[in-house]
């Protein structure tokens, strides 16, 4: 029979705990622990394969996943999610995290934000408010960029604020604003 181990009453394990038990592991016991994370969950594959760049496409599973929550099937009764759309944002940069990647990102993410608003009406307010925080943190990054990636980006975002002008609810006249603050156009 197995012994369970009682644990002090505290709410959740700290990183600092994890910390010390890993450290007691040798290369094998890691790579084990590794598998089994990488079997548990899709999430943990994509996470790896990014990080060691082994995709073909390292983008490719976050923008489904931003596509899923921002432009669902609405014959199907699918939700839209802006935190699971942002969350794929989120891992990304937590596996890999370089700008260009992540400006990829954001600019899809406003594309097909904007395109789903323009599409199926809807008023959606934190939607649109998701959509222009997103647009402002694109225009952010666009520096940080080579001239080749920012002009790509910015013909992109531009692209968004055109089409943001058919939603109302001042999203277009949001990006308007965004757009002149960061690029003086």
């Amino acid at each position: 029979m197995e012994r369970m181990v009682k644990r002090k009453s505290k709410s959740q394990p700290t990183w600092t705990e994890v910390k010390a038990k890993l450290a007691d592991f040798d290369r094998a016991a890691l790579l084990g622990l590794i598998q089994s994370l990488y079997a548990a969950h899709k999430d943990n594959q994509t996470f790896l394969h990014a990080r060691f760049g082994l995709a073909e496409d390292v983008l490719e599973p976050y923008k489904k996943t931003i596509d899923r929550w921002l432009w669902p099937d609405v014959f199907r009764r699918q939700d839209t999610s802006v935190s699971q759309a942002k969350r794929a944002i989120s891992d990304y940069k937590k596996a890999v995290g370089d700008q260009e990647g992540l400006a990829e990102l954001m600019v899809f993410y406003c594309e097909r934000a904007a395109g789903f608003s323009s599409d199926i009406a809807s008023d959606d307010e934190g939607y649109f408010n998701a959509l222009v925080r997103m647009f402002e943190q694109a225009l952010k990054i666009v520096n940080a960029l080579s001239v080749e990636h920012r002009d790509n980006v910015l013909t992109r975002l531009n692209s968004v604020r055109v089409t943001s002008h058919k939603i109302g609810y001042g999203v277009g006249d949001d990006m308007d604003f965004l757009m002149s603050k960061y690029t003086g156009g």
